[in-house]
Parts: structure tokens; sequence; C-alpha cells
């Protein structure tokens, strides 16, 4: 764990839609979310885009705070795919293996909300390979978007059956690729 994260107890999760989020769930997420991406990563950038109201919105809460978030956007939005975006982990929570959690609930969240679908996120580069152990693959140049280099990257459906193997793997304890 990173210094200042504590111990998490159990992580629950909730997907609702915008209209299901409450002011103060609302109040949460985007504090999360500039907490991360604008202030601890010195990214100056919207992040209020207009999208959250078409989202399907992934919370991960452990003891009354809010440690996780991950939005699902419908396809057409960002891209022609359904899409998962805006992956945060609380700086408390680092260390505890919640990032790995977090995409995993995403990726089976929207198989369940768009079954049989490909899914497209907009990765930072640096963490290419740790989206490619959830079968993710490179799908295109790198570009910089608000200073920080990201890559487009796609999973097919046909990765559920990797996602299947590297959690039963991950779970018993002998990490897999």
């Amino acid at each position: 764990m990173t210094p200042g994260s504590r111990p998490l107890t159990e992580v629950t999760w909730r997907w609702v839609t915008f209209d299901e989020l409450t002011v103060d769930a609302l109040y949460r997420v985007m504090a999360l979310r500039q907490r991360v991406f604008v202030i601890e990563q010195n990214c100056v950038y919207l992040d209020a885009d207009g999208h959250d109201a078409v989202c399907i919105h992934g919370l991960g809460e452990s003891g009354g705070e809010l440690v996780a978030y991950a939005r699902l956007l419908p396809r057409d939005v960002a891209y022609p795919t359904p899409s998962i975006g805006r992956v945060v982990t609380s700086p408390t929570a680092r260390g505890s293996g919640l990032g790995r959690t977090v995409v995993e609930q995403a990726i089976a969240e929207c198989g369940r909300r768009f079954p049989g679908e490909a899914i497209t996120i907009g990765a930072q580069l640096y963490l290419l390979a740790f989206y490619e152990s959830f079968g993710f693959v490179g799908a295109g140049n790198p570009y910089d978007e608000d200073g920080i280099m990201h890559i487009e990257m796609i999973r097919t459906s046909s990765a559920d059956n990797l996602i299947e193997v590297h959690v039963r793997k991950h779970r018993s304890g002998h990490p897999g690729r």
C-alpha cells in the first residue's frame, strides 16, 4: 500500500444511471475525479464534459467512502462502441489492488449492459500493459490529451475468456500475465 493509504474493508459496488445518483453521490464522484485527474495529475481540463447524463456510473464504496469509480458510455458517445472512462481509485486506497478490481467490475457491467459488444477506452499510455492484461489491444498511435499521452484500446467480447482465467488466477494467489 502507498503512504497515506489504509486497509480497505469490503468494497461494495453499485451501477446507476445519472438520474439515480443522489446529490451527495454526484458530489463525491466529481470530488474524487477532480482530486486525481485535475489536482494530482496536474491536468487542467473540463471534467464535466456533458457525457455524464448518458453514462452508467460505477461507485465502489468502503467504510462510507467512495474509493473507486468508473463510468460506462453507450456506443456513439465517445466511440462507435461502448466505452469505459474516468477509471479512478482514491489515493487512500492505492496499493490495495482496487485498480484491477474497478476495471474488472467495469468490464463485467459492460458485458451485462452491452452483451457481445467490443469496448473501447482511451488509456493513459503508461497504463498500456495494465489494460492489455484485461484483453485490450492498442488501436492506433499514441496521442496527447490535455498534456498526458494516451492510446485508444479495444477489447473484443472474445477476450472474456482471458479475463475469467486471469481473475481465477489472481484470486487463487497465482498472478497471471
